[in-house]
């Protein structure tokens, strides 16, 4: 496994980063527990979660399954640089509990708490910003952070879905507050299908200095090779994939680009992976296997070495919208 910096920290991070949301809903513990025994023994060392994951009443049921999987031992918890999310609803209903979401300084303060009960551990490596906060200032939010860092509760502070004038409002805001290191990595979506975050969302993290973290790096399953499952299995696709498979022009658009991989021997979901790990700013992309054998494929994608022809073909078939301003002005 290969290792990357955390954008301008110290902290160094597989080019894999292994996503959890999966465990609970559609894994059960103990094939977590596989999982990430197996993930961990690639020298994958980067786990991502959020409070949130297990969803509507197990909401946080997939930081226990990590939780527990720490409690077995064996340096599990020193091996791992571990991250999680704060934002979502943790009410125990459907409805919002005043102060029970968002970015307040009340609702950090029992969130981590919260998530660190869950987790079974006494910090967290990276605790990210699950998504802006309209009402809530930076500077309360890194009032809050602060206090948790001087607890030792948390090491570092990074942002998820956060448009590129909020990563600036961030760490402008915490530069001038002086002490506070600011955000160090940014979750967006991005993807070979969907390359907006490189308009100014990816350009804003490498000016402040965050480590770029894809979430949904194969879109849905839409670039794992989508067009030959469905032939060979008569099984067909289902949510983003189906809806984007139902315009013609985006399923021509998915046929070139499984064309083109086949061409050059190369399974679909391994080089869109690799193609990720090739971008600019990129510390690595969120995998999120359901299975052993979906993490192994994952992992091959990290020795994949794109021919320039094949990145030709790629920006072809999925050009990208071009930096900001000229993508839509001059």
């Amino acid at each position: 496994m290969k290792y990357t910096q955390l954008g301008r920290t110290g902290l160094e991070v597989s080019r894999l980063v292994l996503g959890t949301m999966n465990f609970g809903p559609q894994t059960d513990e103990a094939a977590s527990h596989a999982i990430m025994d197996a993930a961990l023994g690639a020298g994958i060392n980067f786990f991502d979660t959020a409070n949130v994951y297990g969803w509507g009443e197990n909401k946080g049921r997939t930081e226990s399954i990590i939780g527990n999987w720490f409690a077995k031992g064996g340096d599990r918890r020193d091996k791992v640089v571990l991250a999680t999310k704060v934002y979502g609803n943790m009410s125990g209903d459907d409805s919002v509990w005043p102060n029970h979401h968002k970015l307040s300084a009340v609702n950090i303060r029992r969130a981590v708490d919260a998530s660190l009960k869950r987790l079974q551990t006494d910090y967290i490596d990276v605790y990210q910003f699950h998504h802006i906060d309209r009402n809530t200032p930076f500077d309360e939010i890194w009032q809050a952070i602060d206090v948790l860092i001087q607890q030792g509760k948390i090491l570092y502070v990074g942002s998820s879905n956060f448009p590129g004038y909020k990563i600036a409002q961030a760490n402008e805001t915490a530069a001038r507050r002086g002490g506070t290191i600011g955000l160090v990595s940014e979750q967006c979506l991005y993807n070979l299908a969907e390359r907006r975050a490189e308009m100014e969302v990816i350009p804003a993290a490498q000016d402040y200095g965050l480590g770029v973290i894809p979430w949904s790096p194969l879109h849905g399953g839409l670039l794992g090779g989508v067009l030959k499952k469905q032939a060979e299995s008569g099984r067909r696709a289902s949510g983003r994939a189906a809806d984007a498979l139902a315009d013609p022009a985006q399923r021509a658009q998915i046929q070139a680009y499984e064309d083109l991989l086949d061409k050059h021997g190369l399974q679909p979901g391994e080089a869109a992976l690799a193609w990720l790990l090739t971008r600019p700013g990129v510390t690595g992309p969120i995998v999120g296997p359901r299975t052993a054998e979906q993490l192994d494929s994952a992992i091959r994608a990290t020795e994949l070495e794109l021919s320039e022809e094949l990145l030709a073909g790629l920006d072809e078939i999925f050009p990208g919208p071009g930096p900001s301003p000229e993508a839509f002005a001059w």
